[in-house]
């Protein structure tokens, strides 16, 4: 009986802790996008940037990719199974550069774009007219970036031959109903 009132006693004095941590914890639940404003850009990841930078597709090109139109930096990667011709190695590698040439400018104004805007919200100096004309900015610069990946994968399914486009899709996991 002791021990039970001695546990009981227990129980009651612990509980003001517990809820009082309880709302504590609730009160502090974490954004999932806490952390993010210790980015350099915050509307970009680290990762994206860097992609930005090197002239990475980051998923633009998706709709040519999985739809049969390889991009010139995994046929590169592949080229030995997709049994690339010399020529078509050299095609190829051009298409790849000359598509970073376009590419990274754009990928660097757009990183420029995303700071600019941050810095207006930061900085409070944000307005209506100036908002709609950064991502208006923004969006023009996103699809040109776009078309610009979109261009170089259609490029590239005009040096391949059509078995080495239904390889390429094979060796990177795509199934298509056909």
């Amino acid at each position: 009986m002791n021990m039970t009132r001695t546990t009981l006693l227990a129980v009651l004095l612990a509980l003001p802790s517990a809820a009082a941590l309880s709302q504590h914890q609730h009160a502090h639940t974490a954004s999932p996008y806490a952390g993010l404003e210790k980015r350099t850009v915050n509307a970009l990841s680290d990762q994206q940037v860097a992609d930005l930078r090197a002239g990475r597709g980051m998923g633009y090109a998706l709709a040519a990719e999985l739809n049969g139109y390889p991009g010139p930096s995994h046929v590169l990667e592949l080229r030995e199974r997709l049994g690339l011709t010399e020529a078509q190695r050299h095609r190829i590698q051009e298409l790849l550069d000359a598509m970073k040439a376009e590419t990274i400018p754009i990928g660097e104004r757009l990183i420029a774009q995303e700071s600019a805007l941050d810095r207006q919200f930061s900085e409070r100096t944000v307005t209506a007219a100036g908002l709609t004309d950064a991502t208006a900015a923004i969006g023009a610069t996103q699809a040109t970036l776009r078309a610009a990946h979109l261009r170089y994968h259609l490029a590239t399914v005009g040096i391949l031959t059509p078995e080495q486009v239904r390889r390429y899709g094979g060796l990177r996991g795509y199934v298509r109903d056909e």
